[in-house]
């Protein structure tokens, strides 16, 4: 199983925007490749050292607890990088 993790806050464009493109990719992606992701979402405004470490960043993706990406995610990036951990994952 891989996470992906979307860390941001409500009302946040940027956020919204990496939510589609993670939606798109996850939606590109074979089948049983997508059905060993798994989506977390965090809100920085319910953790106040999530929000110290992270206000100035968001949106973050973080694939398996390691930064992939942020402010912007780019999704050709990003499907690779789910391709390589799923690859990681199921040895």
């Amino acid at each position: 199983m891989t996470t992906l993790t979307i860390i941001g806050k409500p009302e946040c464009h940027l956020c919204d925007v990496a939510r589609g493109v993670v939606e798109r990719v996850l939606a590109e992606l074979p089948e049983d490749v997508a059905d060993r992701v798994e989506i977390v979402e965090e809100n920085i405004l319910e953790d106040p050292a999530m929000y110290e470490t992270w206000w100035e960043k968001i949106p973050v993706v973080l694939i398996d607890g390691t930064m992939h990406a942020h402010w912007r995610v780019a999704a050709d990036r990003l499907q690779s990088a789910l391709r390589a951990a799923d690859e990681e994952n199921t040895r």
